[in-house]
């Protein structure tokens, strides 16, 4: 059976990345609550459900978002059984949460039988309305780019820069990592569904901070 037969057109997605780095901010707005100057500690995972039109095509969210940090990583290996795709999230102004990606990739791997290892995977630079903290050095995200795209299949990975508290870019992230399970599941039906509004290359979907 394949991991896309989805029962209710119900996709398992979870959200993982260091901890401050806005996955629970992202989701938040995701979920149309705004946004908020601090958030509680995610202690294991939170999880909530949120459908979104994908080209006239509904497509159900099921994210689970995993706490980030290291004191939690014994219990997050049960949550990725059953996953449908990966949002990995790091801070702009904060390298280490990209270099710390490297492990949480390995998590993953390890933590999802070899069928999985193709699933869709969307890459987040959250945090980029802070225009003046940016610290990351962009060839450090175009390697990790590079090495998901080898790991995950590069028509399966797909990167943009968002911002939670502006809300650039929330939507559509979401949006394109529908448009990738959608691919998964009938490919011939997405090449017909993409052909106008949404284009995904082959190589990783990028979009630029704004200047707002």
């Amino acid at each position: 059976m394949s991991i896309f037969e989805v029962k209710d057109d119900l996709y398992k997605i979870c959200l993982v990345g260091d901890g401050g780095v806005g996955k629970t901010a992202i989701v938040e707005r995701f979920l149309g609550k705004g946004f908020a100057s601090t958030y509680n500690l995610t202690i294991g995972t939170n999880i909530c459900t949120h459908t979104v039109d994908v080209d006239g095509t509904k497509v159900k969210f099921q994210i689970w978002d995993l706490a980030g940090q290291q004191r939690f990583e014994f219990v997050r290996s049960m949550f990725y059984r059953g996953s449908h795709a990966i949002v990995m999230v790091f801070d702009v102004t904060n390298p280490n949460s990209l270099s710390n990606l490297h492990e949480w990739k390995n998590e993953i791997l390890q933590n999802l039988d070899h069928r999985h290892h193709a699933i869709p995977i969307v890459l987040l630079g959250n945090k980029s309305d802070l225009q003046q903290k940016l610290l990351i050095d962009q060839d450090a995200i175009s390697n990790f780019k590079d090495e998901l795209q080898m790991e995950f299949h590069a028509d399966s990975t797909a990167f943009m820069y968002t911002s939670a508290r502006s809300g650039m870019n929330i939507e559509e992230s979401f949006e394109v990592l529908g448009l990738l399970l959608l691919k998964k599941k009938n490919p011939q039906s997405y090449i017909d569904k993409t052909s106008g509004k949404f284009k995904i290359p082959t190589n990783l979907h990028s979009i630029g901070p704004s200047n707002a």
